[in-house]
């Protein structure tokens, strides 16, 4: 994962700007030897804002910049000059973004779609100059308001791909070469576990021009929720999308027990996964034949919509597309 260019976890210091002072000038002129409060207001300082950006998919770009500060506010000026603001700093993220206190790890905002802003910390405010306090009683006030601090805190980035069908497996269960068989994406493919080290998205084509988002994660391993294998660092990539597709291959000996595992280890990670309308798609069936789908068809949990399919041969691949169809547009 060192040379990986997919990077979904930042932590990040930002800062925003410091409001200027506002200025308590008192207006001088050669025929104005005791003129009135000029003071202009004090700029406001600059805002930390992260911008979702859909032409971006990972945060890598952030992964080395740890600090980030934005430009304090100029303080104001005689004349009623007013103070130029600090200039905003924009930090650009993937759509699907959530955004928490490094500290509490509470959940601060999320960025679900494209263009949307939030500012993450607002720039101090810009102190009022003397002129703002002139009254009958009291004409030329010689004081005036400093400017607000800014706010610093660290943050935390989390990406969550944004997906319609979300891919569930052990490491070698043949997802990633679904994957690349009904989508134009290209996963690293070989015969051992955990070929899939990075969350891949790909785009599978239905009828008349429809189409839906299809995500592979590292494969599961029992255990996973308590940081066995490298699965549980990508599940929160699923928690958005609308259908989780089980894959169990063939090869297993009992394949609803593979599934019971599979779905336990989606419960003890969360529990709203299991809310999620779900498939169940038996793999690798290319290498087995018609009597032995038969046999183990029984066993199958009856309430869950299943699939005999070889992503090699072809095999029921347009019976599951329809399949996921009908679970997205249910």
């Amino acid at each position: 994962m060192a040379d990986s260019n997919f990077i979904d976890y930042v932590r990040i210091y930002c800062a925003s700007g410091h409001g200027g002072a506002g200025s308590a000038h008192l207006h001088r002129a050669k025929y104005v030897p005791k003129g009135g409060p000029d003071g202009g207001d004090g700029g406001r300082g600059g805002h930390i804002i992260l911008k979702a950006n859909p032409q971006f998919w990972t945060l890598i770009h952030l992964k080395y910049r740890k600090h980030v500060k934005a430009e304090d506010g100029e303080n104001g000026q005689g004349a009623l000059r007013h103070g130029k603001n600090g200039a905003d700093v924009y930090l650009d993220v993937p759509v699907g973004t959530v955004v928490k206190d490094a500290e509490t790890m509470e959940v601060i905002g999320e960025l679900m779609e494209p263009g949307e802003e939030m500012i993450l910390c607002k720039g101090g405010r810009g102190g009022w100059g003397n002129d703002h306090f002139k009254s009958p009683t009291q004409q030329t006030p010689r004081f005036a308001q400093p400017g607000e601090e800014g706010v610093e805190g660290v943050f935390v980035l989390e990406l969550k791909l944004l997906a319609d069908v979300g891919l569930v497996g052990f490491p070698n269960a043949g997802k990633s070469t679904l994957l690349a068989t009904i989508t134009a994406a290209k996963p690293k493919i070989a015969n051992y576990a955990f070929t899939t080290l990075e969350p891949n998205l790909g785009i599978v084509k239905y009828y008349d021009d429809q189409s839906f988002v299809m995500a592979d994660i590292p494969g599961i391993i029992e255990g996973a929720h308590q940081g066995r294998g490298i699965g549980i660092r990508f599940l929160r990539h699923i928690e958005r999308n609308s259908v989780l597709l089980f894959m169990v291959s063939a090869e297993e000996d009992d394949i609803t027990a593979g599934y019971q595992t599979l779905l336990n280890e989606l419960k003890e990670y969360n529990p709203e996964l299991l809310v999620k309308d779900r498939v169940l798609a038996i793999t690798k069936c290319d290498l087995i034949d018609k009597d032995i789908e038969k046999e183990i068809e029984p066993g199958l949990p009856k309430d869950l919509p299943h699939v005999f399919i070889s992503s090699m041969n072809q095999q029921g691949l347009k019976e599951l597309k329809e399949l996921l169809w009908k679970a997205l547009h249910k």
